[in-house]
């Protein structure tokens, strides 16, 4: 059975979820106050810079913060930002109890927890770890490894086919998982894909399908040799659009892009194409959290090999494409099925007439404990 501080944690995790999309390169975090069994002050961290959500929540209180509870889903923090320690703004309310979910991973703001026992709160943490982690899942990796968390996003048929025989471009899913597929657009810093998906789709690669409020994700172009061509929509809107290229790509093609407004990063080549790894720590260095990674089936393949998707979302349609037309992914060079990639903590509910299916990649650890 829930306990009341279980309760209290997913009201924490709900306000921080509101932030989502928002609150990059920082982490989602969500505070309640309560007094006497009852919530008497709320919050969550808005945007990089505005209060955090301790603040937000002991502003809300008021006087009744003295001697309150307050429920948080990350360690408050003990350093001075762009804002004043969160630990400090606690004593300062004189709150009774400090209950938490996961550790802060950063060790420039861990700590919170130390200081708070010494001033005489009572702490607790660890309430509600496994959600926590999952909803700042992006933000864990990122202080980890500088590496941004990577989803796997694909519409297809149930035999993995993302086109028909045709090639042509043409809707697998159905409204309702496009719209899904927009709102994970949304909660994502970038949108990635290979310059194959480009030729063949002419893809605009950002969020028209759902509600607001959202930012719009950067869009990434995985084009070794620079060649997206001029007339594609893509360059229509160059702001906040990055192509990759190689240091083999011909000079005039990738001056052409600049000329357009485009923003052109050269990284090194490996195996034939861009380094997907250094792409990645690139982005991170930039301070992108989280990439959905939209294809097409080389780019899944070299990601996929590479151990550099954490997660995969996959909308499937209720329909047997057969053979010959584009698959999910190129050969991942598995002899036996069971040598691929494998997932686990698998997900599955309906979405429209399709099938929403999301899993991790085995060995991602979702875990809040920075080692």
């Amino acid at each position: 059975m829930p306990s009341r501080d279980d309760h209290f944690m997913r009201r924490a995790l709900e306000l921080a979820a509101l932030a989502r999309g928002f609150t990059s390169p920082n982490p989602m975090v969500g505070a309640v106050v309560v007094r006497d069994g009852r919530v008497v002050g709320e919050g969550y961290h808005r945007a990089p810079g505005e209060p955090h959500a301790e603040v937000e929540a002991l502003r809300a209180a008021g006087e009744l913060a003295t001697g309150a509870t307050v429920y948080v889903n990350l360690e408050p923090c003990s350093h001075y930002g762009r804002t004043p320690p969160c630990a400090a703004a606690l004593i300062e309310a004189g709150v009774a109890r400090v209950v938490y979910a996961c550790s802060d991973p950063n060790p420039k703001a861990a700590g919170g927890a130390a200081w708070l026992r010494r001033e005489g709160v009572e702490v607790v943490g660890g309430v509600l770890e496994p959600e926590a982690a999952r909803l700042n899942e992006a933000f864990l990796k990122h202080v980890r490894t500088g590496m941004p968390f990577a989803i796997m996003k694909a519409g297809m048929s149930v035999d993995a086919q993302l086109a028909g025989a045709s090639r042509e471009r043409e809707a697998i899913t159905s409204p309702e998982s496009q719209t899904a597929a927009h709102r994970l657009r949304a909660d994502c810093d970038a949108v990635l894909v290979g310059v194959g998906t480009v030729l063949a789709d002419d893809p605009a690669l950002d969020v028209r399908l759902c509600d607001g409020p959202f930012r719009q994700p950067l869009r990434v172009v995985v084009d070794t040799h620079a060649r997206i061509p001029q007339e594609a929509t893509l360059l229509r809107q160059p702001d906040g659009l990055v192509v990759a290229v190689g240091p083999s790509a011909p000079a005039e093609r990738v001056d052409g892009l600049r000329s357009c407004g485009v923003r052109v990063d050269v990284l090194p080549e490996s195996e034939g194409g861009i380094d997907l790894a250094a792409l990645l720590r690139h982005l991170g260095d930039a301070g992108t959290l989280c990439v959905l990674v939209e294809g097409g089936a080389r780019i899944h393949a070299s990601m996929l090999r590479g151990g550099l998707i954490d997660r995969v979302v996959l909308f499937v349609a209720p329909v047997i494409a057969g053979a010959g037309g584009v698959p999910l992914s190129e050969s991942l060079g598995a002899r036996r099925v069971w040598d691929g990639v494998r997932l686990t903590d698998l997900r599955a509910e309906p979405c429209g007439p399709d099938l929403r299916i999301e899993a991790y990649v085995e060995g991602h650890d979702p875990s809040c404990s920075p080692d």
